[in-house]
């Protein structure tokens, strides 16, 4: 089956924005001028143009000077795309919570390496600001600071594509998996690991803070795996009783 005329367009757009044929802050042809181009009506380019602003590529603006520019593209951009995709594979369950921690592994654990080289001390200082005690600290106020922790270990490394791929991963496992509330003795667990790492991290020691970002990660794993069991379970049971009323 063809693919629609827009569909192929905006392809044949992307490819040259991609290829670097067409670069940032350059104007695209017009629409009369793209719709000559490819042998399309005026309709069918407005309609590749809306893809490839919804892909956060071109931007429209009106006005004299108006029109389709290749946007400047920003790293986050790059990470919401991704984690709205993820999210929607996580959901649609091509995606597991395995699959999720495997990638999340190969990511922190270096990650953790590399901030003990490039860490500056405004970074440890503050990723030590997140190392709240549980007992005085609502549940809400423990996930954001255990997600900002990590944000912060990959902000470290000082590598902006690490951060990009890494940030979605995290959030939609948070998002996904782990919605409900922790017993205190998990968060005590969360804060001790955390508060280790930061200090093989301040102290420069790279292999240690990648052993112990692994050995974190590792603790953390089940907790996430019977987090998945229940939702599906409890997914299963919704389904059997609405089956049951419905018959």
């Amino acid at each position: 089956m063809s693919r629609p005329a827009y569909e192929a367009v905006a392809a044949r757009l992307r490819e040259q924005i991609l290829g670097g044929e067409l670069s940032p802050g350059d104007r695209l042809p017009t629409e009369p001028e793209l719709s000559v181009r490819y042998g399309v009506s005026r309709s069918t380019v407005r309609e590749a143009l809306r893809v490839l602003s919804s892909q956060n590529l071109v931007e429209t603006t009106r006005g004299v000077s108006g029109g389709s520019f290749v946007v400047h593209p920003k790293a986050e951009h790059v990470r919401d795309y991704l984690e709205v995709t993820l999210g929607l594979l996580a959901v649609g369950e091509q995606v597991g919570v395995i699959a999720l921690l495997e990638v999340r592994d190969l990511l922190e654990v270096p990650a953790a390496a590399l901030a003990a080289e490039r860490a500056t001390p405004e970074q440890i200082d503050a990723m030590r600001a997140t190392l709240l005690d549980p007992r005085e600290s609502e549940q809400g106020e423990m996930h954001e600071c255990n997600h900002r922790f990590h944000a912060l270990l990959v902000a470290a490394t000082g590598n902006p594509l690490l951060e990009v791929v890494a940030q979605p991963v995290f959030r939609t496992l948070v998002t996904r998996f782990a919605r409900g509330e922790a017993e205190l003795p998990f968060w005590d667990s969360v804060v001790d690991d955390h508060r280790l790492i930061l200090a093989a991290v301040e102290a420069g020691e790279a292999d240690l803070a990648s052993e112990l970002t692994r050995d974190h990660l590792l603790r953390l794993r089940q907790s996430y795996v019977d987090m998945e069991q229940a939702q599906r379970e409890g997914t299963n049971l919704e389904r059997l009783t609405v089956q049951r009323n419905d018959g």
